[in-house]
């Protein structure tokens, strides 16, 4: 019995086993994860300067979150790190805090959007960001990266911008070139320059790192005082991060929804970079695992004192252009980032603001992507509008406004469909066993069995979109329909309402619904929904494996329900006088009715 492990000595050891390691492969993750890191230095601080706090906590951000995300992705090449998107997010949630209470409230803002995307993990979310709309998504991604570009100019050129949104800024500084600081401009202009310039050649994994020296060096070397560097925003400390406690003290609305909305931007984002980065081995990667990662990282991230974290697509792009082949690359790009906090520090503080502005110009410039912009607009009326709305509502209104509205528009973009391709069709048996599809009637015919087929989803507005697709049973007596619902396993109230209705109105006109091919547990939810034993208008036939076999038994007690009840149903005749024509008619109808 010692031989064989408990399943819970079994778990751990799997778990053990997707973290170590393989046998001579750690020092190549460690090469692997230099260029991440050189990368990652910019980037994090680039981030940070979209939050507003100073840029050592997107070194932060950039450390820790490559570590605990490492260790626990499920995605082995995903690295955590630092977005523009979910940092412009955390900025506009800290916009109306204080400047002394901005860490702390950067702190709180990060843990709350951590236990968010843990939370999602762990109720199973992960499928539901297939129900964020690509064209959404397309137009407010592009909204972030214009919103950027137009938010780092004024720090481009040394301008002072006023304006409440990154748009009237942008105006602002484009419209008072007199305020222009040169010197400021030059070094810019000369970094993204060098970023541009580097992109084509090998040294583009290095580009960043190499506007940081060339114009750093170069703002020393001409006493540019003028510009103004990361050291001016405050101090750089030298050294690890430490660990901080979150002041509850300025837990807010505002900080919430701003928490909900970075968790939000970080899940779907982390869940595009897990589909274009799958596995070495194959295996699709767990979308609720990434989730719950993702939380652990921001988590830890934020009682280090970081910015929010998330599935990065250019770092992953990195780390794996770099060779990596397992977790470790990530992880060890994180543990180079925190060797660059203890030994260059110092050299952090001297880095030109209109440099981050270089950064992050570039980068978002270049997350634009023209081709599935195109692709999305041709898409149709829909899609344009979806993301014409997205994108302007990025633009004007605050990062969680706009993910809210984002949101909304998926969601009435999935229930447009729904209702837009729900189809109704009628089945006719053959001859020869075959059965033909044809479009279904709008008027249902007396005395007749018509057996109709569902394409489309019966939720929300797909369930009133059957109703009014249904044949009309108003004019019909004795109509029987059977309703195959074949292959669904769920229904809502309002499709349970729409059927239970229906069979109301065919039982006014002495009509009845047979219902088939329905799985067996929603069969018994039919019962407790609708309460078959009092509502005699429906009967259910749940489904067999052979397919067509509930709607053919369907079928069948739809026909023999017919003759029972033309046989019990009295002839219409002429009570006053017995006329031979009343009699006549009764028994011709009653006849009809049988070879029916």
């Amino acid at each position: 019995m010692l031989d064989d492990p408990t399943p819970a000595r079994a778990s751990r050891r799997a778990v053990v086993a997707g973290v170590r390691p393989a046998k001579g492969t750690f020092w190549g993750s460690a090469s692997a994860g230099v260029p991440g890191a050189i990368g990652g230095v910019p980037d994090g601080m680039a981030a940070a300067s979209l939050v507003g706090v100073n840029p050592v906590h997107g070194l932060y951000a950039s450390a820790v979150g490559r570590i605990a995300g490492g260790l626990t992705a499920d995605s082995r090449l995903m690295v955590v790190t630092t977005t523009s998107a979910a940092s412009l997010a955390a900025g506009s949630a800290l916009a109306s805090v204080a400047t002394e209470d901005r860490t702390d409230a950067l702190i709180l803002l990060t843990i709350l959007a951590g236990i968010a995307m843990l939370a999602a993990g762990l109720v199973g979310l992960g499928r539901l960001t297939g129900f964020v709309s690509h064209s959404v998504m397309m137009g407010f991604l592009t909204g972030v990266a214009v919103n950027i570009v137009l938010g780092q100019l004024s720090d481009l050129t040394g301008a002072e911008a006023t304006g409440s949104v990154s748009a009237a800024q942008a105006w602002s500084v484009v419209t008072s070139p007199l305020t222009w600081d040169l010197p400021t401009l030059i070094i810019g202009v000369t970094a993204v320059a060098l970023l541009v310039g580097l992109a084509r050649t090998k040294l583009a994994p290095f580009a960043a790192v190499a506007a940081l020296l060339v114009t750093g060096i170069a703002a020393w070397a001409f006493s540019a005082t003028s510009v103004a560097l990361v050291s001016d925003s405050g101090d750089i400390p030298v050294g690890l991060p430490k660990p901080a406690i979150p002041d509850l003290g300025l837990l807010d609305v505002n900080l919430v929804v701003g928490a909900v909305a970075v968790a939000v931007i970080v899940l779907v984002q982390g869940a595009g970079v897990a589909e274009s980065v799958p596995n070495p081995s194959g295996r699709r990667a767990d979308s609720d695992k990434n989730f719950m990662s993702q939380g652990i990282a921001n988590i830890a991230v934020g009682f280090f004192r970081g910015i929010p974290v998330g599935g990065s697509v250019g770092q992953t792009a990195v780390n794996t252009a770099a060779g990596a082949r397992d977790r470790w690359a990530a992880i060890m790009s994180g543990v180079w980032i925190l060797v660059v906090l203890v030994a260059l520090s110092t050299l952090v503080g001297a880095v030109p603001n209109a440099t981050l502005a270089a950064v992050l110009i570039v980068a978002s410039v270049g997350s634009i992507r023209p081709a599935a912009l195109s692709a999305a607009w041709r898409a149709g009326g829909q899609s344009q509008i979806a993301m014409a709305t997205t994108f302007v509502a990025t633009l004007l209104l605050p990062v969680a406004a706009a993910v809210g509205i984002g949101v909304a528009m998926s969601m009435l973009l999935q229930v447009g469909r729904d209702s837009r391709d729900l189809r109704i069709v009628e089945l006719v048996e053959l001859d020869d066993g075959h059965v033909r599809e044809q479009p279904a009637p709008r008027l249902l015919r007396n005395d007749t069995v018509t057996v109709l087929d569902i394409h489309g989803s019966l939720f929300y507005a797909g369930a009133r979109a059957l109703e009014a697709a249904l044949p009309d049973p108003s004019s019909a007596t004795g109509a029987a329909v059977v309703l195959r619902l074949r292959g669904r396993v769920s229904l809502g109230a309002t499709a349970f309402s729409v059927l239970s209705t229906y069979a109301d109105r065919l039982g006014e006109s002495e009509g009845r619904l047979f219902v088939s091919g329905v799985d067996p547990a929603l069969a018994a939810r039919f019962d407790s929904v609708i309460d078959i034993k009092l509502h005699e208008r429906i009967k259910v036939f749940p489904a067999k494996p052979v397919l067509g076999e509930s709607t053919h038994e369907a079928r069948q007690h739809a026909h023999a329900w017919l003759v029972r009840a033309v046989e019990t149903q009295p002839v219409p005749v002429d009570r006053g006088h017995g006329s031979p024509i009343g009699r006549l008619w009764g028994w011709m109808r009653k006849l009809g009715r049988q070879d029916s």
